[in-house]
């Protein structure tokens, strides 16, 4: 699974990516090996190279990147490796890590099939384009699941340094520290287990600790992250836009827009999306009566017209809105399958990205919460002919998103 999707990843970015579309010359789209290194990674570059800045204006600024991935990045290169062959196997390799930890973490509690699976979704879920690229999302994955599978083995120690190390990675790490306490005291567990749990927020103690050093302001991290969520708090706003804009498009934005002769601006969007929702419960309610074959490549037709006509925005509010909320419902439905531990870190991690005050980048920060793609995995295992219908549905918008990754168009 790791190995496909990571020649699925590459395929794209280097092989397919330069000879399509796009806004960019064709010198710049001259790709090669800079291609796994754009937007986040430009910042990390910047950590590595120069260091931390800061100043609490408001604007971007790269301290709002917590800093082990960095270090580690920092750590090869000082073997003579290039920052993108660093950033690349640190990525890489801590995915493939995890990939081991989520497959025998869910083996020991929900079976062997719902391991396969959830190992399936991580794998080809269109959000693993990160783990192939210069991003946390490999590194954060392997630290979280292990603070979590530590847990459910009662192994105090190590769930005190994967914890720390997950918080000192990126900001969703946070969510540990609460369901890990939580969690100990559903289940009754030992006063090690709080210990434990309060253990955990040793990474971002000593990036807090750093701050006070160098910025004179232990919480300047936190002031840092307002250059890219102004504000904290859930924003209804930014959702109702988001969501209305799946439905009709740019017709709205914080209302209905008209053009200037009347009519909505682009009636097509409502139609199409009206037109997609009707094949889809049509398929639905004749699946018993449709031959397999003709299902499957109805299915991936539909699938692949879409995709071609489809912009960016839409795919990537459709993703933010699937994986949040979608995720976030089949966590609830199969609570009963994961562990308690799991599903407390799952809605304490929705909890904090609703809070976050944006909707930019949810769908990528909600992939690095794992118990949301287990849940999934767990429904896949029980409908398998459904589940390798949307194995290849994840794998075209793999796809996708690599080749727009690799010609600098934002994906999430």
């Amino acid at each position: 699974m790791w190995f496909g999707s990571r020649i699925l990843i590459w395929c794209a970015m280097l092989l397919l990516a330069p000879h399509l579309p796009s806004n960019h010359t064709e010198e710049s789209m001259i790709l090669g090996w800079s291609a796994v290194d754009g937007w986040d990674s430009v910042h990390y570059r910047a950590i590595v190279t120069s260091g931390y800045e800061f100043v609490d204006d408001g604007k971007q600024h790269n301290l709002a990147f917590f800093p082990l991935f960095p270090l580690c990045i920092w750590a090869l290169m000082r073997l003579g490796l290039s920052f993108e062959i660093a950033g690349t196997l640190v990525n890489n390799l801590a995915f493939c890590a995890a990939l081991y930890c989520i497959y025998f973490w869910v083996k020991e509690h929900c079976g062997i099939k719902a391991a396969q699976w959830a190992t399936a979704v991580v794998s080809w879920c269109p959000m693993a384009m990160f783990t192939g690229v210069i991003y946390t999302e490999g590194l954060y994955l392997f630290l979280s699941t292990s603070a979590l599978w530590a847990f459910d083995r009662k192994d105090y120690p190590w769930v005190a340094f994967w914890g720390s190390l997950a918080t000192a990675t990126r900001p969703t790490g946070i969510a540990l520290i609460p369901a890990l306490a939580i969690a100990a005291w559903q289940e009754r567990r030992p006063a090690s287990a709080y210990l434990a749990s309060l253990a955990s927020a040793t990474g971002i103690l000593l990036f807090s600790l750093y701050c006070a050093i160098y910025f004179h302001n232990p919480l300047a991290f936190i002031a840092a992250q307002r250059g890219w969520r102004p504000s904290l708090g859930f924003d209804w706003q930014g959702w109702l836009n988001m969501l209305m804009q799946i439905v009709v498009g740019d017709n709205w934005k914080f209302g209905w827009v008209q053009n200037p002769n009347g009519g909505l601006q682009d009636p097509w969007h409502p139609l199409l999306f009206s037109l997609v929702v009707g094949c889809i419960f049509w398929m639905w309610r004749t699946q018993k009566s449709l031959h397999s074959l003709n299902r499957i490549y109805g299915f991936y037709t539909l699938v692949a017209f879409l995709l071609i006509i489809a912009e960016e925005k839409l795919i990537n509010n459709l993703l933010n809105a699937l994986m949040l909320l979608g995720g976030g419902f089949v966590l609830w439905r199969f609570r009963a399958a994961l562990t308690p531990v799991a599903i407390i870190y799952g809605f304490c991690g929705i909890g904090l990205l609703l809070a976050s005050g944006g909707t930019i980048s949810l769908s990528r920060l909600a992939y690095g919460i794992i118990p949301l793609s287990v849940a999934i995995g767990v429904l896949l295992s029980r409908y398998p002919r459904q589940g390798c219908l949307m194995l290849g549905l994840f794998a075209m918008l793999l796809v996708k998103l690599a080749v727009g990754f690799a010609q600098e168009q934002w994906v999430g």
